[in-house]
């Protein structure tokens, strides 16, 4: 069930439209925002809500790599892994990554602290290798930036 304050900040979002569907990815930005995910009622809500399908609001979240369909940890930690920083050393921080977090592509450390996901791009291939952490960019990396970015977010 949608909460009242997002219920709110969707119709916000929908005066902004001609129409109430064309404001389908802003209402699951917004359950994303208090959530920390998408699940699968907030889908249904939404589209009842729009007045769309639950499967064409699907479509649209399952088509945005950044709308989460499942719990994630505290932090996102995305490794763009495109032609350019693998070129210039996304290898190497990748494995660094996985083997200081115990973890490996799509999954959650045991303390819920992170998770790891790959992005296709992250728009800064003259500065690769380049990663995320929740919305802070990070590029030019080497594996002795790493330590000291991940204990930046407890």
């Amino acid at each position: 069930m949608l909460t009242e304050e997002e219920k709110q900040e969707i119709l916000e979002e929908v005066k902004l439209y001609p129409y109430p569907k064309v404001a389908c990815l802003d209402a699951l930005k917004i359950v994303q925002n208090h959530r920390g995910w998408v699940p699968d009622e907030s889908i249904r809500d939404i589209g009842e809500f729009l007045g769309m399908p639950a499967d064409e609001v699907d479509g649209i979240a399952t088509f945005y790599s950044r709308i989460y369909r499942h719990p994630l940890g505290r932090h996102v930690i995305l490794v763009c892994d495109s032609v350019s920083c693998m070129v210039m050393g996304y290898e190497p921080i990748y494995d660094h990554l996985s083997q200081k977090l115990g973890i490996r592509f799509g999954e959650t450390t045991s303390d819920n602290r992170f998770t790891l996901l790959p992005i296709s791009c992250l728009g800064d291939c003259d500065h690769a290798p380049a990663m995320m952490i929740d919305n802070d960019l990070y590029n030019r990396l080497t594996i002795e930036m790493l330590n000291e970015l991940l204990e930046k977010y407890h």
